[in-house]
């Protein structure tokens, strides 16, 4: 795998998103934990933290700290961004990252930007009559809930199809990755256009394990894992550590030289005429589970291990130990650094963030589009067959959808998907207005296959 040796960070820049990520990461556990006291300040009570404990711990701190990093880059660069979590239970994390940028306030004006609204957004966290665990479709920027593992990335591929100026970010689990959707997914870059359709980056959080076991892709090596990824089509980029500084600066010159590569590929499709498949930059980050949390509870190693997955302190309410190393994990993020007097984040915080739109948690493209193109549905009535006449009605159903592709292709806003069943189907009309999507070689005997189709 491909390793970046650059250090892009100057000291403010690294400040601010490490702040970031540790304001992210307190809003989760908050909301994992708590309905009360939310800024700690005062000490802890039993009766503060919920009676039932429900969430994701383990995978939410790679998700805030991708989340911090990707920001970096929409703010850096105009890039239009839409970010997939296939951890679908980081939904702590992707709540707090929307209430950090605004966008959750704007949706949902109790859970205003201060004390009082910070007290709400924890509550109702897997709380009756508050919402789910998962990144669920109330979430802003959510296009993907991920509580059935293994979707994530033919979603993120079905979202850059015919967005040209969208780069999606998809985060795969490393317990996701031995699902068989996800492992078929893998091959979609067979199909997507560089100069029609935007890009997709697909990101391999490996953070060693599953619910309660060693994950496959953790343990196979590094060269037996970048065959894998190679063999997909993919060019790998490896970031891992579990130094906080040195994994940020990693990070960061990981993901300019990866946008870099997207951007050239687009420009070189677009602008220069090439042609053949091009290899897609993707990530592998190796980071320890539930990092920046208890590193050992009741005498066992937490931190990095599967015991991080869940709730890593499930007794907090009863029992006294649990209740103070709760507090002491939520303090260590120094909240009184992240929140103003009032419990909205500390401008420092959040300033540099991308604004308007381009916050990924306000991503047009999350909500069907800022001006989304119904579509163009031809009169049905005129393929119509006469009762008693024989017909072979997916035949007639194929020459309906030859006009709908037909009145809608200046929009570019439908697609047929599936399998090479167009055929057999009797689907075939399709092809007489359109070529099956295909990037890989085409030979003499092959029909109906182009890059554009």
């Amino acid at each position: 795998m491909h390793v970046v040796d650059a250090r892009p960070l100057g000291t403010a820049e690294a400040t601010q998103i490490n702040a970031y990520w540790r304001a992210a990461n307190y809003l989760s556990v908050g909301q994992i934990y708590l309905m009360g006291n939310p800024l700690l300040r005062e000490p802890l009570l039993p009766e503060q933290v919920k009676p039932r404990l429900l969430g994701h711990w383990g995978t939410t701190p790679g998700l805030n700290l991708l989340y911090a990093h990707l920001s970096r880059i929409i703010a850096a660069r105009g890039q239009d961004l839409l970010y997939v979590t296939g951890p679908g239970h980081g939904g702590p994390g992707l709540v707090a990252n929307a209430w950090l940028e605004g966008t959750y306030s704007e949706t949902y004006p109790r859970i205003s930007v201060d004390e009082p609204g910070m007290g709400r957004l924890f509550t109702q966290f897997s709380f009756p009559g508050g919402i789910p665990s998962h990144v669920a479709p109330e979430t802003p920027g959510s296009i993907h809930e991920g509580g059935e593992l293994g979707y994530s990335l033919s979603h993120a591929y079905g979202a850059a199809l015919d967005n040209p100026g969208l780069v999606v970010a998809c985060v795969i689990g490393d317990g996701e990755a031995e699902t068989g959707p996800l492992a078929a997914s893998w091959h979609s870059n067979k199909f997507l256009d560089p100069v029609g359709d935007g890009a997709v980056l697909p990101i391999l959080h490996l953070n060693g394990y599953k619910i309660a076991n060693p994950t496959v892709l953790a343990r196979i090596g590094d060269d037996e894992l970048t065959a894998l990824l190679t063999g997909y089509g993919h060019k790998p980029y490896l970031v891992q550590g579990d130094d906080q500084a040195e994994v940020h600066q990693r990070l960061a010159a990981t993901m300019d030289v990866v946008f870099d590569e997207i951007a050239a590929i687009q420009y070189a499709a677009r602008f220069d005429g090439a042609a053949g498949r091009p290899r897609w930059p993707m990530i592998v980050l190796r980071t320890p589970k539930g990092w920046t949390g208890p590193k050992q509870v009741d005498g066992l190693p937490v931190e990095g291990t599967w015991r991080a997955h869940q709730v890593p302190l499930s007794a907090a309410r009863n029992d006294p130990g649990h209740l103070a190393l709760l507090q002491e994990w939520m303090r260590s993020y120094r909240p009184e650094e992240l929140f103003d007097a009032l419990g909205a984040p500390a401008r420092s915080v959040v300033d540099w963030l991308p604004r308007g739109d381009l916050r990924m948690s306000a991503n047009p493209h999350t909500n069907g589009g800022r001006r989304p193109h119904e579509l163009e549905l031809p009169d049905f009535r005129v393929h119509g067959v006469k009762a008693f006449e024989p017909a072979e009605a997916t035949r007639v159903l194929g020459g309906w959808l030859r006009d709908v592709l037909t009145a809608n292709d200046a929009h570019h806003n439908f697609r047929i998907v599936g399998p090479d069943e167009t055929e057999s189907n009797r689907l075939g009309a399709v092809l007489e207005v359109t070529e099956k999507a295909w990037q890989a070689p085409v030979a003499a005997v092959d029909e109906h296959l182009g890059t554009g189709g």
